[in-house]
């Protein structure tokens, strides 16, 4: 009888193997175990250390399903003697499909109360709101967020880098007259809380300008209310210049007068409230503050039937309409005739600010020459023009367009005037002694008209 038709104890006792049978309690081995353990074909041809081994570890194989076996049945006993229904063995959740903890720990209970596993929505009966995407997830995907918006900030402006975008915007305002153009710049940059700001830096630049600049400064606070300042950001301004006219008249000694002016003129213009004089009365100590206010106050009052003090600054700069600038030049001369004051003439040219439109002056000066008479005329207004070309008031372009475009339209003058002809070169030969025109502009003088020496009947003799 050989030894594989022994039986498996058998074939162990006489190898001398003797290994205990497992408790009737453990489970089942697998099917592979049984063959290994019944059959001798697996064990054949193995030493008799691997064959320990490998019993070995079917033990423990079968001590560890032993012990998770045990500890699941009472968790199901627990649940049973709590009053809790336990599993249904016909329901289709088997052993696989379980979702309770296999390690044998824990209450027994469903891992996350139900609400986990693959492909599971969360627990039953919970109804989840909507939720914001997060830019910050890394599954953001911004395409599939609809239409975005992008807007664009800008950081408010501090009061030193305000003075510096707004100083040189109000200076080129000066030189083109256009404020359209300086709402739009303004309207770029994020003034906050310093809104006050820019009507006092206009108001502060235009006090140590000209009469043209005030006139445009007026205008620009005009058109920034209600388009970029409101109201009261004008009223916090001028309340602010006249804590500070202590200062100004450091620089400006005119600056309450002046600044009465502007208060006057925003008030007609709607740019201050009508109450804004109101508010100081009976609180107002400092002299100056209370000087500027009382011009304000007299100018409302004396102008409370016009909507606008449109003259307020006076005439001046080419924003005047060219028929004002002829007559204001006109008057400017007959003055001088009848006072002969060459610096007042002056300074009232000065006034006008409209280098470009000085050769209206000599025009009118030499036909008003032309239309007087006597010589005491002629010898006035050589002197005024010699001393505008010597101050460099007038300018040899200016003077040359000046007197021909009295040589032009000398035939029609001719017409009211018929010495015009001698009286004009008698003009201009002192003008050319005096050095304020060229010989150039002398030689292109007209002359008189050619005579007639002869004629029939007049006898040989000639005519003057």
């Amino acid at each position: 009888m050989s030894a594989s038709a022994l039986p498996v104890g058998t074939a162990d006792l006489l190898r001398g193997n003797r290994a205990p049978c497992p408790p009737a309690t453990e489970p089942a081995v697998d099917e592979g175990d049984e063959e290994l353990m019944e059959g001798g074909e697996g064990l054949r041809g193995w030493s008799p250390q691997e064959k320990s081994l490998h019993e070995a570890r079917l033990k423990a194989k079968a001590k560890r399903r032993l012990r998770r076996t045990s500890s699941r049945d009472a968790a199901r006993e627990s649940l049973s003697e709590a009053g809790e229904p336990g599993p249904d063995p016909s329901s289709p959740k088997g052993k696989n499909h379980d979702r309770r903890s296999r390690m044998g720990k824990g209450r027994g209970l469903p891992k996350k109360g139900g609400a986990g596993g693959k492909g599971v929505w969360g627990a039953p009966g919970v109804v989840y709101g909507y939720q914001e995407p997060d830019a910050r997830d890394p599954n953001y995907d911004e395409v599939a967020q609809g239409d975005t918006v992008y807007a664009t900030v800008v950081p408010e402006l501090e009061e030193a880098e305000l003075k510096r975008n707004v100083h040189p915007m109000v200076l080129e305002y000066f030189e083109h007259g256009d404020p359209l153009e300086v709402v739009e710049l303004l309207r770029g940059l994020n003034l906050g809380g310093h809104k006050a700001a820019v009507p006092s830096l206009a108001v502060t630049l235009s006090l140590e300008g000209k009469a043209s600049h005030r006139e445009l400064t007026s205008r620009l606070l005009s058109d920034l209310v209600g388009k970029v300042l409101s109201p009261e950001d004008i009223a916090a301004a001028f309340d602010g210049m006249l804590q500070d006219l202590p200062d100004l008249i450091l620089d400006t000694p005119e600056a309450p007068q002046m600044l009465g002016q502007f208060i006057a003129r925003a008030v007609a213009d709607h740019a201050l409230p009508l109450d804004f004089l109101e508010r100081y009365k009976g609180r107002v100590d400092c002299e100056h503050a209370r000087a500027a206010l009382d011009r304000a106050a007299v100018l409302l009052r004396i102008k409370q039937d016009v909507n606008r003090l449109d003259n307020v600054w006076g005439v001046g700069g080419g924003q005047r309409p060219v028929k004002h600038l002829i007559k204001e030049m006109s008057l400017l001369l007959q003055e001088y005739l009848l006072s002969g004051d060459v610096s007042e003439a002056e300074r009232c040219l000065r006034q006008l600010e409209v280098p470009h439109f000085h050769h209206e002056l000599i025009y009118e000066a030499v036909v008003m020459v032309l239309e007087s008479s006597g010589e005491t005329a002629v010898a006035m207004m050589v002197k005024l023009l010699k001393v505008l070309w010597e101050t460099g008031l007038v300018t040899l372009d200016q003077m040359n367009r000046g007197f021909q475009r009295v040589y032009d339209e000398l035939g029609d003058i001719s017409l009211d005037v018929p010495l015009a002809h001698s009286i004009l070169e008698r003009l201009v030969d002192l003008c050319f002694e005096e050095g304020v025109i060229t010989k150039q502009l002398r030689d292109a003088c007209p002359a008189r008209g050619r005579k007639r020496f002869v004629s029939e009947g007049d006898g040989g003799q000639i005519k003057q």
